[in-house]
């Protein structure tokens, strides 16, 4: 009956698609995971997005299959996955079948199938790239989850052998901090917003996943080395806007790292030397702080940190994660126990910051 069923819904979402021979095969870690598609330019574009983890060879554990067509029309009864309280708008609707789960992107009308025996994207994917790419890191983040790996809201860098992890409330500013730390020599680039942490054998590991930098214009604009991410005349523009106005604007481009920073800056895991956790106000008028934290006497500094895995995660026994299971605390205190973890309060002051790092959280 299970197998019936999902069965149907594959077809159904493939239609009349013709898969290609050519596939593309991505190293995750110690996951290897295979592309599938119908659409030539799609692999194209997934192979430049991916380039740094492209592989050769056979053996895949997970694949991964995307349809360019038309939005499927799907007559099902679909549930709104409940946000964030920080997150407006809708955004993704499920519906749990036996044995998966069909999510559908409520803007774009893009359809995804996941279950254990099938990873399905199905809809206008060379539109909606982005979701595409998302969903392919979706199944290297249940990948490392079920594997012990903790979820962290958090950007990552990596210098000397060892990791440096970056969070904050919402509009906090940690993609922008991350890549002012990468203008240094020796950094690389391990996250930009899912960062997973392990401890194991008196180690704590960070590990990324293969999702680039989405970045604001905020960010863009008093960033000269991403400059090329926006013409000159749209920089002015919006180098005119309010600061405030700025700050909040919502416009992503994606930061392809080689391309801005140089070939071989990105790696996929290290030790995790610290958290710095930003705790800042943009209108603050005391001056940029930064002291350690003990995060058992400082729980409401957790919020910053704790991540849900959202509507793809699926437990090792075939069950999926739920939008009213909440992060548990615990969890993360564990995890992060032997790291040393820093808030910065005071003012935004981004370029004091990042030299704080440079010389005493993680320096070369």
């Amino acid at each position: 009956m299970t197998v019936d069923v999902l069965q149907r819904y594959r077809e159904q979402l493939q239609g009349e698609a013709v898969l290609l021979p050519r596939t593309l095969l991505l190293a995750l870690g110690d996951c290897r995971l295979r592309v599938a598609s119908n659409s030539d330019a799609l692999l194209d574009r997934l192979e430049r997005y991916f380039h740094h983890v492209v592989t050769a060879g056979d053996h895949a554990d997970i694949e991964v299959v995307a349809v360019e067509r038309a939005a499927p029309e799907l007559a099902l009864p679909f549930v709104d996955w409940r946000r964030e309280a920080s997150k407006r708008g809708r955004k993704d609707a499920y519906l749990d079948v036996p044995g998966g789960r069909l999510v559908q992107k409520v803007r774009t009308g893009m359809v995804f199938l996941q279950c254990q025996g099938a990873r399905l994207a199905a809809g206008p994917c060379l539109a909606n790239d982005n979701q595409v790419i998302n969903f392919i890191n979706a199944q290297h983040m249940n990948w490392l989850q079920q594997r012990g790996w903790l979820i962290c809201h958090a950007a990552g860098i990596e210098r000397g052998g060892r990791s440096l992890a970056l969070a904050g409330f919402s509009g906090g500013g940690k993609s922008t901090l991350m890549l002012k730390l990468m203008e240094r020599p020796g950094t690389h680039y391990l996250s930009n917003d899912r960062l997973f942490v392990r401890a194991r054998a008196g180690e704590v590991a960070a590990a990324g996943i293969a999702k680039l930098p989405r970045v604001n214009p905020g960010t863009i604009v008093y960033n000269p080395r991403l400059h090329p991410l926006i013409d000159a005349d749209r920089r002015a523009a919006l180098a005119a806007l309010p600061g405030d106005q700025l700050w909040d604007l919502e416009e992503k481009y994606d930061v392809m790292i080689d391309d801005l920073y140089g070939q071989q800056r990105i790696v996929q895991q290290a030790p995790l030397q610290a958290l710095v956790i930003l705790n800042w106000q943009r209108q603050g008028e005391a001056p940029l702080s930064v002291q350690a934290v003990d995060l058992n006497e400082r729980r409401d500094l957790l919020g910053a940190v704790m991540k849900s895995p959202g509507p793809f995660y699926q437990h090792q026994d075939g069950l999926f994660h739920q939008d009213t299971t909440q992060p548990v605390e615990e969890d993360y205190l564990h995890a992060l126990a032997d790291v040393t973890v820093y808030e910065a309060t005071g003012r935004v002051d981004f370029a004091a910051l990042a030299d704080l790092c440079d010389r005493e959280v993680l320096p070369l």
